[in-house]
């Protein structure tokens, strides 16, 4: 791996920006292009206390008798959700208060690198570890298959799952970024997918190709018939990216519920309040804001062997300048956009890219862009492939990320699409776009 980045760089540092002529003309371009800030109004309903809210929704939940030494599994999952240790923290105390003794069970597939160690980091950088919730990390990729739901189609379990007496799940609710149905991204993908460990991971995305996702249900269905799933802890986060939801669900009416609860979460998620855009900017990308690192249902764009989505917004160029440092160089979604700048490419590791990638049989989303070294190069090129004549008339959008979507800045282009949209205030006069000497865009 380390051969073939210096043999990247290596090429990047070849290409010679004089020589390239419709990069140096759109460059030009660029100084046409003006910006302003723009906020979107959404209700803020926010949960104000963590404790107050998990009390209320545990008192729902009838418990088994705790006998001496009864252990309870806690999974959890590896993206960014808004305040999840807190939730996990909450959760372990209610246990050990109810006379149990918990563990954090990593529920992420192949995720951290598919390895103990890489799964433990991720739940550490979310404030989940041994040493900060005073509890056992089980992080065991071992699985053993408990059934079939058919003769072709095994179904694979955490061997640290099986050991335990019972499981709590805790996880988001969202849509998915790969498929739509009623059952989506949440408690009973974890249970499927999450505690199928890195094996389970692998196959069940072999399966999809060719059968779809119907299995998520059928496997969750399945755990929760034949193993003790006390309850699971399904959160939703509003348009701000907010806590706004959390919700205890008895095991045996997750899926059910989760089912209702989609919907409702479908309602708040956040969008760019655009549908045509010639270039949407985006600071950064990675796997605590996505599992494809950018929300195709942001970006309006996924590339996957089970079906391309060219959907709303429909943007001509994608232009990552950067990974989260959450990430830790898992690039897995960097295939979405259309260039990258070298500082994306150095932040790379490849190893997690490819990992994540494979398992998921999506390569696509692990192809490297077409890169350069700064802001200005990128933007020109994405100017150029864009087919515009004008920089003025040039409909850009930037964005922190695809989960930060309140406040933003756009080009002059989008004016009119502003004045006529309620919902949006315009925060800034328009400015012209402007760089540093070394060609980095400058915030302003």
């Amino acid at each position: 791996m380390p051969q073939l980045k210096a043999k990247l760089f290596q090429k990047a540092d070849t290409i010679n920006i004089e020589r390239l002529l419709p990069i140096a003309q759109s460059i030009q371009r660029l100084s046409e292009i003006k910006l302003a800030s723009v906020v979107q109004q959404w209700p803020s309903d926010s949960i104000q206390n963590i404790d107050d809210t998990m009390r209320q929704t545990l008192a729902n939940i009838q418990m088994p008798p705790a006998q001496k030494g009864s252990i309870v599994g806690i999974a959890v999952g590896s993206r960014g959700i808004d305040r999840l240790a807190p939730v996990v923290i909450h959760c372990v105390d209610f246990l050990k208060s109810s006379g149990f003794d918990p563990v954090i069970i990593p529920a992420m597939g192949s995720h951290g690198g598919g390895n103990e160690n890489g799964q433990k980091e991720v739940l550490a950088s979310f404030g989940i570890s041994e040493k900060t919730l005073n509890v056992p990390v089980l992080a065991n990729m071992d699985t053993i298959q408990i059934g079939a739901i058919s003769p072709d189609f095994p179904v694979f379990f955490a061997k640290t799952a099986i050991e335990v007496d019972h499981l709590v799940i805790i996880n988001r609710i969202k849509s998915h970024t790969k498929f739509s149905g009623p059952i989506e991204s949440g408690l009973s993908k974890m249970l499927s997918i999450g505690l199928g460990k890195a094996t389970g991971a692998g196959f069940y995305h072999q399966k999809a190709v060719s059968d779809g996702f119907f299995w998520i249900e059928d496997i969750a269905q399945m755990i929760i018939n034949d193993y003790s799933i006390i309850f699971g802890l399904a959160l939703i986060e509003n348009q701000h990216g907010q806590l706004s939801h959390i919700e205890a669900i008895p095991g045996k009416k997750i899926i059910s519920r989760e089912k209702e609860l989609l919907l409702r979460s479908k309602r708040l998620m956040p969008s760019i309040p655009f549908d045509q855009i010639d270039i949407l900017m985006i600071d950064e990308i990675g796997k605590n804001i996505s599992g494809i690192g950018m929300d195709s249902n942001v970006t309006g764009r996924h590339r996957d062997i089970v079906g391309n989505i060219f959907d709303r917004p429909h943007v001509k160029r994608i232009y990552v300048r950067n990974l989260s440092k959450k990430t830790y160089g898992n690039a897995n979604g960097i295939g979405l956009a259309d260039v990258i700048n070298k500082r994306c490419l150095d932040a790379i590791d490849l190893q997690a890219t490819y990992m994540n990638a494979l398992t998921a049989l999506s390569p696509e989303k692990a192809g490297i862009p077409i890169f350069f070294d700064t802001d200005q190069q990128c933007l020109a090129a994405c100017l150029h492939t864009s087919g515009k004549v004008s920089g003025r008339s040039t409909r850009l959008v930037w964005i922190k990320n695809t989960g930060n979507l309140q406040r933003f800045k756009v080009s002059e282009g989008l004016k009119l699409d502003i004045e006529q949209n309620p919902s949006l205030s315009q925060m800034t006069d328009w400015s012209p776009i402007s760089f540093d000497a070394h060609g980095t865009i400058l915030d302003y």
